[in-house]
């Protein structure tokens, strides 16, 4: 067994990467897959899409680079929150899969606020009452869906995150399961117990047999279908994307710290044994199940990172091809004192506001789409320093340096900001796959095909570090700037809107 084949199943495409012993990569298929915006708010994205495009580059890649009976296990890391309900005799979604970045559940999650729910879940789920989590999702389909409810109760139906949704697929229908690291992220698994809460369930009318069976992140108990690869393959390893990050950046120690630049940006924060609760609005999360042990994390979620890019593309025409974005911004030495607030599908942490929107201010006549641009990498840039200076406060650990990856950490602009409005340095390592690197020592580890967790760090090598060059009153005279944009935005959709489909 020469090979360890990681799915990584993304927001906007689904790859597919092989890892061999020595850690390194040989071989990788990518394709993009399509979101839809039916209304302001709304996410959706075909369920069908995203399983034949990860069947597709996983087939792709094996083909190109190894035969089946070489690779020792599968491991699996996905989009977190999307969410799915499907019928369990034909496997048919009844919906598109809700997107984690949707808000049409925004004005249930104030009232379920507002009547006094929020401190029990926060307890129970680590977890802040938004329309970013599963639960709203499924009850959003149940009561809007033609017969869903009725179905639900009868226990024909199945819900799923991404990960649960690929399983069935991969074993035939035969296996619905997930793991602690997804289920922590529905508002309805109690991370102390590492169970399905029936209060919880009963707060949100989810019957409990629409839910699947929580495995650990390793070892995951299931086999590939023979007919889809030739031979049945372990599937022995899984974790929500950002959690897989954090394992696949080595951060395996208490107090290392990892940010994700990616459709959004995700921050996590490795706090070992024990949770630790969030006094600035962070969520506590479960970074990993092995063999039983639970290592938990802070995490914080910025809504849209390189969104704000594919949107100077795909809206506004001022670039052609993402990479174009670093180019564009700094052929401007700064921007010009635009500020953008990229607040397209609300505010993530520390603010958790669903009725934000996007505000670019500060613009005159001589403001051009490189100062725009630039505004753009800087709102990445802000949004990230938000995150870490709340998370920095909650677990008390000085944080000296900060580890990245994801698509945009290849901005060498974006990394500079970074480093520049933190004041510490930012870290990008040789190898940016540290999502599908996670997934892969999950269902490695499964297999013995490496021996330890610890084994691995040594092969997690950096490519560069960028250390602050801004000096100290700029930043906080861009960051005071900054969060002055931000109030302007908030708050700015707060009306219930019309949520039929």
């Amino acid at each position: 067994m020469k090979y360890i084949l990681s799915l990584d199943q993304g927001t906007t495409s689904s790859r597919a990467v092989l890892f061999d012993k020595q850690d390194c990569i040989a071989g990788l298929a990518q394709k993009e897959i399509s979101q839809q915006y039916p209304r302001p708010g709304w996410v959706e994205q075909d369920p069908e899409e995203i399983w034949s495009s990860q069947l597709t580059v996983a087939k792709e890649v094996i083909a190109k680079n190894a035969a089946a009976d070489s690779i020792a296990a599968v491991g699996i890391t996905n989009q977190r929150e999307t969410t799915l309900v499907w019928d369990r005799s034909d496997g048919r979604p009844l919906y598109n899969a809700i997107g984690w970045q949707d808000r049409r559940t925004a004005a249930l999650c104030e009232k379920l606020k507002q009547q006094g729910h929020e401190p029990i879940i926060r307890e129970k789920t680590g977890l802040l009452i938004d329309p970013y989590f599963s639960a709203t999702k499924i009850k959003w389909i149940l009561d809007h869906v033609h017969g869903a409810r009725q179905k639900a109760e009868a226990g024909r139906l199945a819900f799923g995150t991404i990960d649960t949704w690929l399983l069935w697929k991969l074993t035939g229908a035969k296996r619905h399961i997930t793991d602690p690291t997804n289920a922590s992220r529905t508002l309805l698994f109690d991370i102390h117990t590492a169970r399905w809460d029936p209060q919880l369930l009963d707060l949100f009318q989810i019957p409990p047999a629409m839910l699947p069976e929580v495995m650990p992140s390793s070892p995951l108990d299931a086999h590939t279908d023979k007919n889809l690869f030739g031979r049945p393959i372990p599937l022995a390893g899984l974790a929500g994307d950002q959690q897989a990050a954090l394992l696949g950046q080595a951060c395996l120690q208490k107090g290392r710290v990892k940010n994700t630049y990616g459709t959004g940006c995700f921050m996590l924060l490795n706090t070992g044994d024990e949770p630790v609760v969030s006094a600035n609005k962070l969520i506590t999360t479960i970074a990993w199940n092995i063999n039983g042990k639970t290592r938990y994390a802070l995490e914080g979620s910025v809504f849209t990172a390189g969104a704000v890019v594919q949107w100077l593309r795909d809206a506004l025409g001022v670039i052609h091809t993402a990479a174009e974005s670093e180019t564009l911004a700094a052929s401007v030495p700064d921007s010009g004192g635009v500020c953008f607030v990229p607040a397209f599908v609300g505010l993530g942490a520390p603010h958790w506001d669903p009725w934000a929107r996007g505000a670019i201010l500060g613009m005159t006549r001589d403001t051009t789409a490189a100062h725009i641009a630039r505004a753009a990498l800087e709102a990445v840039a802000h949004q990230v320093a938000d995150v870490l200076q709340a998370m920095a406060a909650d677990s008390g650990i000085p944080i000296s340096q900060l580890q990245t990856d994801g698509g945009a950490a290849a901005n060498n602009l974006l990394l500079q900001m970074q480093a520049d409005f933190l004041q510490i340095p930012v870290a990008r390592p040789k190898s940016v796959e540290s999502t599908a690197r996670g997934a892969a020592c999950l269902a490695g580890l499964a297999v013995g095909f490496w021996p330890s967790i610890e084994a691995l760090s040594d092969h997690c090598q950096m490519d560069r570090v960028f250390y602050p060059q801004m000096k100290p009153d700029k930043v906080a005279q861009k960051r005071a700037q900054w969060k002055q944009a931000v109030l302007r935005s908030k708050n700015w959709n707060n009306q219930q809107e019309n949520t039929t489909p």
